[in-house]
């Protein structure tokens, strides 16, 4: 039986005058621009009520788009034995614990050995969803919880969710520098105008809300808790370099090692060590969509993470306040 995906949206303002398949490709970002130009063309997107068939046609602020097609398969990477973390799984959906290292979808430079070909393998239904059923993403070094669902109707009800804000993700992050408190962060993201693997505040860049909160101060660092309300790429990362406060580690924006004065050697080793930006998705809470039974996970920060605060702690320990 072949799965049938309904989707709606609403044009925003900043689309305003945009192409059809242009504001389609942002506003259903989970398939590709060719099957949503093939998708437009065979008649399957209606604006306001009318079916519209030519890609090229000029859309309004405020208009209605109606998304109705057979899904096929989407997914043509191959099966891939890979063991997953999985903390929980049911008919609908799965929620695992990524490890570091692990890139989430293939593409230049990783044609395989991603999470997508692991869940090929253990799900070999996903292969007709969007993604592979993968909701939101994590970057390669970045740890945690993610959610994937499992069937057509589990993803379209989680991805209006999320872009709804009605599912909850917290992360714990070690941040360099001394924050005084919490706040947020109302900031646009968007590709960075000279180093094209690299994204930055911008302001024509799409809107991004990060809320964090002191959890623990050191001499020189800030470990974090941080709720998005938005899931722009390197979202977090890029907020906090953006507050002058990058994340420990982080390759791209700027987290070098940036030890307090008399750190011991211990210190030292382990910050050196520490290649991947100091982040990990610790807590999922969302509403079950089949169910409608709120549920919640939590996973414990990575051991390279533990082995940081450790020394950050032991430090702050023997010398006190910077």
């Amino acid at each position: 039986m072949t799965d049938i995906i309904q989707q709606q949206a609403i044009v925003p303002e900043h689309l305003l005058g945009s192409r059809l398949d242009s504001a389609l490709a942002e506003l259903f970002p989970d398939f590709s621009r060719s099957r949503l130009k093939n998708w437009i063309l065979d008649g399957k997107v209606s604006v306001n009520g009318i079916v519209v068939v030519k890609p090229r046609e000029k859309v309004l602020s405020g208009q209605q788009i109606d998304l109705q097609a057979e899904l096929e398969a989407e997914v043509f990477s191959e099966p891939q034995d890979i063991e997953l973390n999985i903390v929980y799984e049911d008919d609908d959906l799965l929620v695992l614990n990524k490890p570091a290292g692990l890139v989430v979808h293939p593409g230049a430079g990783t044609p395989d050995g991603t999470l997508l070909n692991a869940l090929l393998h253990h799900c070999p239904q996903v292969e007709q969803l969007p993604r592979a059923g993968i909701v939101h993403r994590l970057d390669k070094e970045t740890t945690g919880l993610m959610v994937v669902a499992k069937n057509i109707a589990t993803y379209t009800a989680l991805v209006a969710a999320l872009q709804a804000r009605e599912i909850t993700r917290e992360y714990e992050a070690i941040a360099i520098g001394v924050m005084t408190a919490g706040g947020t962060i109302n900031a646009p993201i968007g590709r960075h105008p000279t180093k094209r693997t690299h994204m930055a505040v911008h302001p024509n860049g799409k809107p991004a809300t990060t809320h964090y909160r002191v959890a623990e101060r050191f001499r020189a660092h800030t470990r974090l808790r941080l709720r998005l309300e938005s899931g722009r790429t390197h979202q977090i990362r890029v907020h906090m370099a953006h507050l002058s406060y990058p994340l420990v580690g982080d390759p791209q924006y700027g987290g070098r090692p940036r030890p307090p004065k008399q750190a011991s050697a211990e210190f030292m080793d382990v910050m050196r060590g520490f290649h991947r930006q100091a982040l990990h998705a610790t807590r999922l809470a969302l509403v079950h969509p089949g169910t409608g039974e709120m549920m919640e996970w939590t996973a414990p920060l990575p051991e390279d993470m533990q082995a940081l605060l450790r020394v950050l702690r032991a430090d702050f320990k023997e010398h006190g306040e910077a």
